[in-house]
């Protein structure tokens, strides 16, 4: 009884350090968007196959993927990564003046991140409920940044915008027969006063309305904490002689979010009024199928293909009550769109040219459509449709291997992994040009063009 206590305490070590570290490598959320204010690539190994990995999903960062296929996971793991991201916004108004606007500088600082733990719980000393996978997630699959000359032709709808949001997953799933698993992650949206200004915010020139004087510098700001819930399923109905997937399906909900904004307008940096709104964050619907042509102990080969509807239609309006009765009108109007992904991995198991080594090799495509209709388009906001095409290669350290040549990448001691994983990814957004015309603010109206190349790479630690 004394070893099951002392090996209970191990375990559960083994866990705080996890989430320690994980807390400890988490970098600021990311902070611009390939479909307007959401940011898709939230895992690295997801990033390199065209985030098409809701199928298959077996890294903690399954926990944002799909939480019921963090079931498939052993032990007690952990995913940490950042990202390295840049790009730039091309505007010309229709009289013809340019202008540029950037995410934050030539590469975003701080970088976008993201921190995943997980464990079963017969790693945590209750073999009873080894059915039972928990994990606690932390990223930011919806968020924005972007900054304008402050004297650009569409100064009086926006000089730079952010919204800062972190995203906190608590997620359970659980095995309910060998061939189906059910997830449910809480969806908690909140800002932090670490991440930014700690709170959501857009400035412009004030062009005269609401008693706001032509030509002087406006901010709206404000901040608050939602909710909601992801549910998803996997079922694996083929599985090879080792029990591992040849087929796999997931099908996962994500709610509707309303986040209540409290906040304040200054004009001129001096306060004028107490300001609040609502941000509605979409529900989203995924379907994803993954197939391993090849699945054997020397090699994997996948190939997954992921189909969204992203429910923007909820978004309708972002206007500003002010606390002098006042309002200020921000129509939305946007509409429903599809995601589609595909992508596809291959990988070598302890090859003899590399033992105690799996190798893998990645590669996706995505393509997004822009929800933001010509007449409600603000550059605060850009959003175009999008081809996202990514690479990316995985290498993952056990037994006698060596990360790095020194770092032994297993050891008996309960602190220290059984496993070492790098995991490196690219990914090239190449926009769709967006015409704007009949905007609600005629300064808008105009030609747009981005581009945004993103290199993301993690580390994962298997207990």
């Amino acid at each position: 009884m004394k070893c099951q206590v002392l090996e209970m305490v191990r375990d559960c070590r083994r866990f705080a350090v996890a989430l320690v570290a994980g807390c400890t490598l988490l970098f600021v959320p990311s902070m611009v968007g390939a479909q307007a204010l959401r940011f898709q690539p939230q895992g690295v190994v997801a990033a390199g196959q065209g985030n098409a990995f809701s199928a298959q999903a077996d890294d903690p960062s399954a926990i944002h993927y799909n939480p019921a296929a963090l079931s498939q996971l052993k032990g007690v793991q952990g995913v940490f990564g950042t990202a390295l991201l840049g790009g730039s916004i091309q505007a010309r108004s229709a009289s013809g003046a340019e202008t540029h606007g950037d995410f934050a500088g030539l590469i975003a600082f701080p970088p976008p991140g993201h921190s995943y733990v997980s464990a079963n719980l017969a790693a945590l000393g209750v073999p009873r409920l080894s059915a039972v996978t928990v994990g606690l997630g932390l990223n930011s699959p919806f968020g924005l940044l972007t900054r304008y000359p402050a004297d650009g032709p569409f100064n009086t709808a926006a000089t730079s915008a952010a919204l800062p949001l972190l995203a906190i997953k608590p997620t359970i799933a659980y095995q309910l027969t060998d061939y189906l698993a059910v997830g449910v992650s809480a969806d908690i949206y909140t800002f932090a006063p670490f991440l930014g200004q700690g709170h959501a915010e857009q400035k412009l020139v004030g062009a005269g309305a609401f008693n706001i004087p032509a030509g002087a510098s406006v901010e709206l700001n404000g901040k608050g904490t939602g909710a909601g819930a992801t549910v998803s399923i996997i079922v694996t109905p083929l599985r090879n002689d080792d029990g591992k997937p040849r087929v796999s399906i997931g099908v996962i909900y994500r709610t509707q979010v309303v986040l209540p904004l409290s906040g304040v307008l200054l004009v001129g940096g001096t306060k004028v009024a107490d300001a609040s709104t609502n941000l509605v964050l979409p529900q989203i619907v995924t379907g994803a199928v993954a197939v391993w042509p090849v699945r054997t102990p020397e090699r994997e080969w996948k190939i997954e293909v992921d189909a969204e509807f992203v429910g923007w239609g909820s978004f309708r309006n972002l206007d500003v009550q002010l606390s002098n009765g006042a309002m200020i009108p921000q129509p939305a109007q946007w509409k429903n769109v599809p995601v589609v992904a595909v992508g596809t991995e291959y990988k070598w198991l302890d090859p003899s040219w590399l033992p105690h080594w799996d190798i893998a090799v990645r590669s996706g495509y995505t393509r997004t459509e822009n929800p933001v209709p010509s007449m409600t388009f603000n550059p605060a906001t850009i959003s175009l449709s999008a081809h996202t095409l990514s690479v990316g290669v995985g290498f993952l350290c056990k037994g006698h291997g060596k990360f790095a040549g020194l770092i032994p990448c297993s050891d008996e001691s309960a602190l220290w992994p059984k496993a070492i994983g790098l995991d490196v990814a690219y990914q090239e957004w190449f926009y769709d040009s967006f015409q704007v015309t009949g905007n609600l603010n005629p300064t808008v109206n105009g030609s747009y063009d981005a581009s945004i190349h993103l290199g993301t790479f993690s580390f994962r630690f298997l207990f």
